[in-house]
C-alpha cells in the first residue's frame, strides 16, 4: 500500500486536534550551522543506549568531547576513530566549564535522574539537546524542560525513535481520520520490567575503581554501591534513579496512541500494584488515566499495564494478547498496535486499513540535526511533544507511590495541570518536584 506524503494535510490534523506537532506554537530554531557547517557536539552517557546516541551523533557532525561516570566506557569510547579526538570528562558540569563555546549541541544518554540536571545545564548555556525517553525523572522537570526549549528557541528532540516510524504516524492518522469512530477507550502495555522491581536494596560491596560512584548518584540521595543493582542497568527499578516500568517503555507505547489522541493533563490518575516501599518500583501495576474532553473529542480513559498485567482478552476477540503493544477501541472499530513502537497495526474488524496523509520523517536523529540546521523542528521537540509526553506518562508514577497495594488502601490522584499539584495527595509532592542533593540543581 502506498503512503502519501502531505505535510499540509498533517499540520491541519495537528492544528485540528491541538496537539503541537512540527511547527506548532511558533517555535522558531535558531540557525547554528550551515548545511555545509559541521556540527559541534558533546556526548553526555557513552553507555547502554548512549552507544547508539553517540554513533548517531558522530555520523552528522564531530564530537568534540564525551563525558561518562564510567572510565572503562571513555577509554574504549575513545579508541573509535570518531571519539579519538574528543576530551574526555567524568562530570558535565566540569565539562561545560571547560568547552561550553566548543560545543553546539548535546546528546544525554544518562539514567533517567541526571537527564534533567544535565540538558537544562546546556540548554541554559544555549546548547541544542537530544534527550533520551522518558525525558525527565519528573513532572515539573518535564514542564520545565519544555518551557526553556521553548525560551531559548533550541533544536531539542526526545529519543522515543518509533515517533519517526511511518506505521506508526499512519496508525495515528487513521484513528484521527476517524477510522474507528469515536474512541471510547485505550490499553496499552508492556513486557516490562526485565529488572529486579519491589525488593528490599541489595548488601554493599566497594565502588569498581572504573565507576564514579559520587557522580553516578549525581542529584540523587547518597546510599551505598552494589555490584548489579543500579550501574550499568538495574536503575530503572529504584525510585531515585528511574521511572520503573512505565517510565521506560510508555514513551515508546504509549506514543502512538498520544500522537493521534492528544492525551494530555489527564484529570484524575489511579494505580493498583504489587506493593512498593518508597524505594523500589512495584513488580507490577495497572494504571487508569482519566483525560476529559479536549478539541472536540470525548473523555477517554486509558488504562496502562506492566509486570505481565494485560487487558481482557475479551477486548482481543478471546485471542491471547502479545507482550506488548496497544489496543484503541472505537465504536466502529478497534485499532491494535503491534509491539513497543507500533512496528505494525492492523484493525480487529479485518477491513483494510485506509490511505491517509501524514509526514513521512527523514529518520529520527536526522529530524534533530535537520532542526538544528534551520528546518522544521523534530516531531518529539521538548516543547511541542516531548514534555507533554512526559508529563502525562511520569504523572503514573504519582498514581503508583499513593496507588492500592495488599498494605495500602489506595487513593485517586485529583491532577491539576496548570498548577503542577496533585490537589489531594500532598504525599506525592516529592514524586512532581524532588529534592537535589547538595552541588547539584536546576
Amino acid at each position: 500500500m502506498s503512503q502519501r506524503n502531505s505535510r499540509r494535510g498533517f499540520m491541519q490534523e495537528a492544528a485540528a486536534l491541538g496537539v503541537g506537532l512540527w511547527a506548532a506554537g511558533g517555535i522558531q530554531v535558531p540557525v547554528s550551522a550551515s548545511a555545509n557547517e559541521r556540527i559541534r557536539l558533546a556526548c553526555i552517557g557513552i553507555g547502554g543506549k548512549g552507544e547508539s546516541d553517540s554513533a548517531d551523533a558522530a555520523r552528522f557532525g564531530d564530537i568534540v568531547a564525551i563525558c561518562d561516570i564510567d572510565s572503562q566506557r571513555l577509554g574504549k569510547r575513545s579508541e573509535a576513530e570518531a571519539f579519538s579526538k574528543a576530551k574526555k570528562f567524568s562530570d558535565y558540569r566540569k565539562m561545560f566549564d571547560e568547552m561550553a563555546k566548543d560545543i553546539d549541541a548535546i546528546t544525554v544518554s544518562t539514567p533517567d535522574h541526571s537527564h534533567a540536571p544535565a540538558s537544562v545545564m546546556g540548554m541554559r548555556l544555549g546548547k541544542h539537546c537530544f534527550c533520551q525517553k522518558p525525558l525527565t525523572h519528573s513532572v515539573s522537570e518535564a514542564r520545565l524542560m519544555a518551557d526553556l526549549a521553548r525560551e531559548k528557541k533550541l533544536a531539542t528532540q526526545m529519543g522515543n525513535q518509533g515517533t519517526a516510524g511511518n506505521n506508526l504516524r499512519w496508525a495515528a492518522a487513521l484513528i484521527k481520520s476517524g477510522a474507528v469512530g469515536t474512541v471510547k477507550e485505550v490499553h496499552v502495555w508492556t513486557n516490562r520490567p526485565i529488572w529486579a522491581q519491589g525488593g528490599p536494596r541489595p548488601k554493599a560491596a566497594a565502588v569498581p575503581e572504573n565507576v564514579n560512584w559520587d557522580l553516578f548518584l549525581g542529584p540523587a540521595k547518597i546510599r551505598d554501591y552494589a555490584p548489579g543493582a543500579y550501574h550499568p542497568f538495574a536503575w530503572r527499578g529504584w525510585w531515585d534513579f528511574g521511572t520503573g516500568a512505565l517510565g521506560d517503555m510508555a514513551c515508546h507505547t504509549f506514543n502512538m496512541p498520544f500522537m493521534a489522541l492528544g492525551l494530555k493533563d489527564p484529570t484524575t490518575i489511579a494505580a493498583e500494584h504489587s506493593g512498593h516501599n518508597g524505594d523500589s518500583y512495584p513488580a507490577w501495576s495497572v494504571i487508569k488515566f482519566a483525560f476529559p474532553e479536549a478539541n472536540g473529542r470525548p473523555a477517554i480513559p486509558v488504562v496502562w499495564y506492566d509486570g505481565g498485567k494485560k487487558p481482557s482478552r475479551e477486548l482481543f476477540g478471546g485471542k491471547a494478547l502479545p507482550d506488548s503493544g496497544a489496543l484503541i477501541v472505537g465504536d466502529k472499530d478497534t485499532l491494535w498496535a503491534v509491539g513497543d513502537y507500533c512496528e505494525r497495526f492492523e484493525l480487529l474488524s479485518g477491513a483494510k486499513a485506509a490511505e491517509v496523509d501524514y509526514k513521512h520523517s527523514p529518520g529520527h536523529f536526522e529530524e534533530w540535526i535537520n532542526a538544528i540546521k534551520g528546518g522544521e523542528p523534530a516531531m518529539s521537540n521538548f516543547a511541542d511533544y516531548a514534555g507533554p509526553l512526559s508529563e502525562t506518562i511520569l504523572l503514573g508514577n504519582l498514581a503508583v507511590y499513593a496507588g492500592k497495594g495488599p498494605k495500602s488502601e489506595g487513593k485517586i490522584i485529583e491532577w491539576d495541570a496548570k498548577n503542577l499539584t496533585a490537589k489531594n495527595a500532598p504525599e506525592v509532592a516529592h514524586v512532581i518536584k524532588r529534592e537535589y542533593r547538595e552541588g547539584w540543581s536546576l
